[in-house]
């Protein structure tokens, strides 16, 4: 390797990819191809970046292979940055075993990374924890050990393990600055910053709070029973149960909750639950069949009772019922949370990380954009969606892995 790449190369170590394109950039072999294209990525220009490295790699010949897969990896990387959660996975694992055959355990540890941030944002954090097992960060650069921590700090945030969180981004911060790259200082700031950022509402006695992540996972061991609104389900300490998928049963749980230790009066809960403004008798004979449904689905937890005005729950153990909300709730408030972290989104990987069709999400992006919420760029396969970030929000961190707004 030439000295102008080996300069290249350390330049883009250091976060430095205007320096790499100084000495790289008027080259066409293939490491300056790769080389250019990290750069590119590093400056947010992800197609042409995208461009360089597919170049790369077809430049290096067949009896270069760790280079060709160090090409894969880059891809990879440029396609998580750039919000592609569709792109083919068992290339990147191809690529990390040839990378680990020859002894290439930085950028095998790379690739084991990007799998676990892919994994996170789908929300299979059973996966994600898969794909960092047997890694040793404390043997690779403070880089390294940063991008590590960061994994390991979002898999503990989105399972409410707020100290190990807050250990693994004290960790990754050390790294951070000990390996001296500015973007990757903020990236760990940021994750530090959402442990204090309102997380959720608590909804309890007519009045409201924002809670920060702490303060929910506190309330998942307390003794009170939690309607969460951010899951769909409803807890007791351990015993939950789940009501995804059941969106009028969760509507009246929810309508009961918020009233208790008072009723819920009918009118209120056939608006909520059906959206009814004028009750006939359909309606009721309706609440009363999907009332009846509810106190199936609730029966180890609560009991609910009628009265005079309508229904009342009544818990079995828990001492207080309380609703745990999200930060802001709006129409197509899961599509906005995940275009919240200030990244362009293609609808496909919306879809991915939904867990709902690309016509679902496709509809909610359009409904969105009528109202100025979202904004697109880009046509056909490269049109991608950008929002503001809310501020001094958490996003996607408590929604459950399929989050598909109805």
């Amino acid at each position: 390797m030439d000295s102008l790449i080996t300069a290249a190369a350390r330049a883009l170590a250091a976060g430095d990819p205007l320096g790499a394109l100084n000495r790289v950039a008027l080259r066409d072999d293939a490491p300056a191809l790769a080389l250019r294209g990290i750069a590119m990525a590093q400056l947010g220009d992800f197609l042409r970046a995208k461009t360089l490295v597919k170049r790369a790699a077809r430049a290096f010949g067949p009896r270069e292979a760790v280079a060709r897969a160090r090409c894969v990896v880059a891809e990879a990387e440029i396609a998580l940055a750039a919000r592609e959660l569709g792109w083919p996975t068992r290339a990147l694992e191809a690529a990390r075993a040839t990378l680990e055959q020859h002894a290439d355990r930085l950028n095998a540890a790379h690739a084991r990374y990007l799998q676990g941030r892919r994994l996170v944002l789908l929300g299979d954090l059973d996966a994600a924890e898969r794909a960092l097992e047997g890694l040793d960060p404390t043997a690779l650069p403070p880089s390294s050990q940063a991008a590590h921590a960061l994994v390991v700090a979002g898999i503990a945030m989105r399972r409410l393990r707020t100290a190990a969180a807050g250990s693994a981004l004290e960790q990754a911060e050390r790294a951070a600055r000990q390996a001296g790259i500015p973007a990757l200082l903020a990236e760990v700031l940021e994750a530090q910053a959402l442990l204090e950022a309102p997380a959720a509402r608590l909804l309890a006695h007519g009045e409201e709070r924002p809670l920060r992540l702490q303060d929910v996972e506190a309330l998942q061991g307390s003794t009170a029973l939690v309607v969460d609104a951010c899951r769909h389900v409803v807890r007791d300490g351990e015993a939950v149960v789940s009501l995804a998928g059941r969106p009028v049963l969760f509507a009246l749980a929810r309508t009961l909750a918020e009233a208790w230790p008072a009723d819920a009066d009918r009118a209120t809960l056939l608006a909520r639950a059906f959206g009814a403004r004028h009750a006939d008798e359909s309606h009721r004979a309706r609440l009363r069949v999907e009332i009846g449904r509810l106190r199936a689905k609730l029966r180890p937890l609560a009991g609910i009772a009628a009265t005079a005005r309508g229904f009342t729950l009544r818990p079995r153990r828990a001492r207080e019922v309380v609703v745990l909300a999200r930060p802001v709730e709006e129409p197509y408030g899961a599509v906005l949370a995940f275009l919240a972290d200030g990244e362009a989104w293609s609808s496909s990987a919306l879809a991915l990380a939904l867990g709902a069709s690309q016509r679902t999400v496709q509809r909610a992006l359009d409904a969105l954009a009528v109202t100025g919420k979202v904004q697109s760029f880009g046509r056909g396969r490269a049109r991608r969606w950008i929002t503001p970030p809310l501020p001094r929000f958490t996003t996607t961190l408590l929604l459950p892995a399929s989050v598909a707004d109805g």
